[in-house]
């Protein structure tokens, strides 16, 4: 069997092409499994701001595009970069089991969130972490950080800022926990939905494909990124929700947690439990809105 993995050309990217490329190997003994690089649209445009670029799908819409146009087979995505609706004609055909979902102070000096001096100047591109950090922390200067783990690290470590927030899971898979300053994770800071898991996309009609990739599928991490894009969807969905989301499973029951923060600094959380998940997850967008809408 051929096999051929599109990703971003990313340090990050290709860590994850290439660990879903040695999971196939391994449930497809013989597998002939290549990776190959695809620029996006959000790697090419340099505006300050992923929101002034538009729309979704900007860093895995060329990538998808490489499939339908039968460049590759399946695509490996970090599932948070993910549109809520999938392209027609590709399925998500494996979820792996998740890493980390917390996210991750990176400091200069390696101070905590707290330690940081009076009006430090603290980067991230991501609407999520910077109002999180306006609630916490409102002296802070927060500016939007744009760039792969490497250039936002280096940012950092060249004085140009003070700190910044990444995912935990991007510096633990490149070998960087060490820059970690201090793991902000529930319940003061909710990732992301689908934060640290991988997504695995192929054509939808490629069912010889099919039980070699779903193989890889992890059941329980599946169904608790659903849930989390579900109550993103109730919500309007889309990158510039500044929303925190984390479905967890006990065995017996499951647990909700999401935090909706306001243009204002405010924050409105929800955290409910119950058998079914997907009356959790439209449970939890109903009473967002509802919190947020009042003054």
């Amino acid at each position: 069997m051929i096999v051929r993995i599109a990703t971003r050309g990313s340090d990050l990217a290709l860590w994850q092409a290439n660990t879903v490329a040695g999971l196939l190997r391994e449930a497809v003994p013989g597998a002939d499994v290549s990776v190959r690089t695809f620029t996006t649209r959000g790697d090419r445009e340099t505006a300050p701001r992923l929101s002034d670029i538009g729309g979704e799908g900007l860093f895995t819409a060329e990538v998808d595009r490489a499939l339908l146009d039968r460049e590759a087979d399946i695509a490996v995505h970090s599932l948070k970069d993910l549109p809520i609706e999938t392209p027609e004609g590709l399925l998500i055909m494996a979820v792996p089991s998740r890493g980390p979902v917390e996210d991750a102070l990176v400091t200069r000096e390696g101070v905590s969130l707290a330690d940081l001096a009076n009006g430090a100047v603290v980067g991230t591109s991501s609407p999520r972490r910077a109002a999180f950090l306006r609630s916490v922390r409102p002296d802070l200067q927060i500016v939007n950080l744009r760039g792969n783990l490497a250039t936002r690290l280096d940012r950092v470590a060249s004085g140009d800022l003070d700190g910044t927030v990444l995912a935990r899971a991007g510096l633990e898979r490149l070998g960087l926990g060490n820059r970690i300053s201090e793991i902000l994770g529930p319940p003061q800071l909710l990732p992301a939905p689908g934060q640290g898991a991988l997504a695995v996309v192929a054509r939808a009609d490629d069912d010889a494909l099919r039980d070699a990739v779903t193989a890889l599928d992890d059941g329980s991490t599946r169904l608790a990124v659903q849930t989390e894009r579900a109550v993103l969807a109730g919500l309007g969905g889309g990158c510039s929700v500044p929303l925190g989301v984390l479905a967890e499973n006990d065995g017996a029951s499951w647990r909700v947690a999401s935090t909706l923060f306001g243009d204002d600094g405010t924050r409105h959380d929800d955290a409910r439990s119950g058998t079914d998940p997907a009356e959790l997850a439209a449970a939890a967008a109903r009473a967002l809105l509802e919190k947020s809408a009042v003054p």
